[in-house]
């Protein structure tokens, strides 16, 4: 505007030294930079600052960063290693923090650690286990799991059926407890009242690879969406984890009202919507997921899930009143034991039923996650260890390994 009225005065005669330094006091600057300007007006037409090209970090980069756990220096010699351009240190501060506080999540350099560490000794226990002990103590490996494929509902599956996101050991497949078709119904009765569902119960229970099976089945027309909450989790994360986990086009816009309208727009689709470690959110988090679900044009089904989901809910009344189903994953009962953990992989057909209930009374306590440690401790020892027999004194030597002494 202060541009555009020198220019007037600048055309009819008018224009004076003092005009520009009484724009130049009103502008907050010095008066050669309003002469820059009407310079720049005369000789380009343009009345607006120049555009400056704005630092971006490419997926690549950021990438990089997780693995080094946030560390900006760390980045900073990986892109000078790499050759080329590179932005100052002080530069790459500064895009990191502007992208963080818009929303973008940038893991703990101690999350990123861990996971990376967990992922090795996740495939080294899968190079190393077999699939059956052969006379002899001649090995036979397990072949290498293929990639990934798209099942019919939606959902990723692997070659044993097992769905994308589940860890098994080799050989290992899902089974369905009565506690997955509890799951798979109440999940289904929130779908058809596109309303929320809450899947509790302690940790290791099954609970994640229950409502994974459930929704392998989703029908047509629906889609389905899985949300990780991020560690310490604030809305600003949650507005980044819900972009990504919709898939988005384009960068993460640097507005929140750009984001949160690219969400709902994407939300108008028929979707369910898992939160997975949903007992992380704290009240805020749980308020922006009200806020999108009461949207009109929005059609969501809610599934929350973790340990402890439903103590996070009764911070909230307002999003507890919309559950339509609490589902809880109690413990495998006794019963179905020797059912289940022999469909669940083969090496425990071997064993007699008796032994089977006894390892659930002396170890796992009817949590799958801990059948599914002993399953592969004991995979390893059988193909590290020629001439191993299954027996008590193995299996007690085995408990120390999966559990803590009390």
């Amino acid at each position: 505007m202060l541009v555009a009225r020198l220019l007037e005065l600048d055309a009819a005669g008018a224009l004076t030294t003092a005009h520009v330094r009484a724009g130049a006091q009103v502008s907050g600057v010095n008066a050669r930079t309003v002469w820059r300007w009407l310079e720049a007006a005369r000789a380009e037409g343009r009345m607006e600052p120049r555009p400056r090209a704005r630092l971006e970090l490419s997926d690549q980069a950021w990438a990089v960063l997780a693995q080094a756990g946030g560390n900006v220096a760390a980045l900073h010699r990986h892109l000078k290693e790499a050759g080329g351009e590179v932005p100052s240190l002080a530069s790459l501060h500064r895009v990191v923090r502007r992208d963080v506080e818009a929303g973008r999540v940038l893991p703990d350099r101690t999350v990123a650690r861990r996971e990376r560490d967990e992922q090795q000794t996740r495939q080294a226990i899968t190079d190393l286990a077999l699939a059956q002990v052969r006379e002899g103590g001649a090995v036979k490996t397990s072949a290498p799991p293929r990639l990934v494929l798209e099942a019919a509902g939606g959902l990723p599956v692997g070659e044993r059926g097992a769905p994308a996101g589940v860890v098994l050991p080799a050989g290992a497949q899902l089974v369905r407890t009565s506690s997955v078709r509890a799951v798979a119904e109440a999940v289904g009765q929130a779908m058809a009242a596109q309303g929320a569902v809450c899947v509790f119960g302690d940790a290791g229970r099954g609970k994640t690879a229950a409502v994974r099976m459930a929704l392998g089945e989703v029908p047509p027309g629906w889609k389905m969406s899985w949300v990780p909450v991020p560690v310490r989790a604030s809305v600003a994360a949650m507005r980044r984890a819900l972009f990504d986990a919709l898939a988005l086009p384009g960068r993460f816009p640097h507005t929140s009202a750009r984001a949160d309208a690219a969400i709902v727009g994407a939300l108008g689709q028929a979707r369910v919507l898992v939160v997975d470690e949903a007992q992380r959110l704290p009240v805020p988090c749980l308020e922006y997921l009200q806020s999108l679900w009461d949207q009109p044009t929005t059609q969501v089904t809610l599934v929350l899930c973790g340990a402890g989901s439903e103590r996070a809910l009764a911070r909230l009344p307002q999003l507890a009143s919309r559950v339509v189903a609490w589902q809880e994953v109690p413990r495998l009962a006794g019963a179905e034991v020797a059912t289940a953990v022999t469909g669940f992989h083969p090496l425990w057909r071997t064993v007699p039923a008796a032994d089977l209930s006894w390892i659930d009374r002396s170890c796992a306590h009817g949590t799958f996650r801990t059948w599914a440690a002993l399953t592969a401790h004991l995979q390893n020892t059988l193909l590290t260890t020629a001439d191993t027999s299954v027996d008590r004194d193995l299996l007690r030597r085995l408990f120390k390994r999966v559990a803590p002494p009390l």
